[in-house]
């Protein structure tokens, strides 16, 4: 089934800004929310579709692909779609909080960012960094409870261990996370030494990230579980990790294709010739120029360009021809080049008197 425009599923134009797209969804997903339309299959769908959008709009750089190359183009960024329920509830807490009873406890601690730099081998054939992560981590010496080692929490006497105050005006009730645990339902009377209470210390944490093959410049990985642990004992929240490609002296990516240009001589164009040429893993390869190749002409090397990141096949090498003309000749190649101009019946000073009497009636 053909998807929809992002755009046209949120109902805004495609100059919206960050805040007019947020707007737009919040209505849609709290409108087709399944806690709202109970066994509705069509709203369910409508509130995963328009999720994907706006996972998609409300990222610049997912944003950016999308508008130059639509659906198709989102696939080369590792972008699968709709993660379920929990993903979207986790990335997108702020919309639904005050809706769904939220502002207490969070899901997961903070998501977390890394940057990058790789080379241009190291992103077309995949590596692995060691990397230093200083973020929260669960207090090792009271296990995340924040408490004094023997000593425990005791339950909120204003919320009284539900972690929500109820406010009651006329026929309605609102609900709001309690100002005195902060939706915690417990308090910490006597807080440990080394966390002062919060349950969580920062650390500095050696993460191993593996990247695949064929990745490219902006992309981006998700670890998850590798984010801040929260507060109360929480669950961290993902790493992701952005990737910088650095430009190659010798070869340009395109896509999974690759070019390259060569130069060759005169006498290789003319008549043929068998020339090794750099690959992209170091080696070199013999290919056969065919005679009578002309300046810009494409030598394409199939499957030795950059691997496919979702693992099938790999691009082409593709290598641009240049024949150059030789700026200085000593006395033999000028008379040879004189020889050939003469076999060639075109000699080379009756083509420029030939050039000037056209110019002068």
């Amino acid at each position: 089934m053909t998807k929809r425009d992002y755009y046209e599923i949120l109902n805004v134009n495609r100059n919206a800004s960050e805040s007019e797209i947020k707007k737009s969804y919040r209505q849609l997903a709290l409108k087709y929310h399944p806690d709202k339309n109970p066994g509705d299959h069509e709203a369910e769908e409508k509130f995963k579709e328009a999720s994907e959008a706006y996972e998609v709009l409300r990222d610049a750089e997912k944003r950016k692909v999308y508008d130059q190359f639509g659906h198709e183009g989102l696939k080369g960024q590792g972008f699968s779609g709709f993660q379920g329920f929990d993903d979207i509830f986790s990335q997108f807490g702020d919309i639904f909080g005050d809706f769904f009873g939220g502002g207490g406890r969070q899901r997961t601690g903070a998501d977390l960012r890394l940057d990058i730099k790789l080379t241009f081998t190291e992103a077309a054939f995949g590596t692995q960094k060691e990397v230093d992560v200083n973020k929260h981590v669960e207090c090792g010496h009271c296990h995340g409870s924040g408490c004094k080692p023997g000593t425990s929490p005791i339950t909120c006497s204003t919320c009284r261990g539900t972690g929500q105050v109820v406010r009651t005006q006329g026929f309605f009730s609102m609900s709001s996370p309690c100002p005195h645990c902060h939706g915690e339902g417990q308090t910490i009377s006597d807080p440990c030494k080394d966390c002062r209470g919060q349950g969580r210390v920062i650390n500095k944490k050696q993460i191993s990230v593996n990247i695949p093959p064929g990745v490219d410049d902006g992309s981006r990985l998700r670890l998850r579980g590798e984010g801040e642990t929260g507060p109360g004992n929480v669950p961290p929240g993902d790493l992701y990790v952005f990737l910088h490609v650095e430009a190659h002296d010798f070869f340009h990516r395109d896509g999974y294709d690759i070019y390259s240009r060569m130069p060759i001589s005169f006498s290789q164009a003319a008549l043929g010739a068998e020339v090794e040429v750099p690959m992209l893993d170091g080696k070199t390869q013999t290919i056969n120029i065919p005679p009578g190749t002309q300046s810009g002409e494409p030598y394409k090397i199939r499957g030795a360009g950059i691997p496919n990141v979702r693992g099938h096949g790999r691009g082409d090498q593709i290598i641009q021809l240049i024949v150059e003309t030789p700026k200085k000749l000593n006395k033999r190649q000028k008379e040879l080049f004189h020889d050939l101009a003469d076999i060639d019946g075109k000699p080379v000073k009756e083509i420029l008197k030939g050039f000037f009497q056209k110019l002068v009636p």
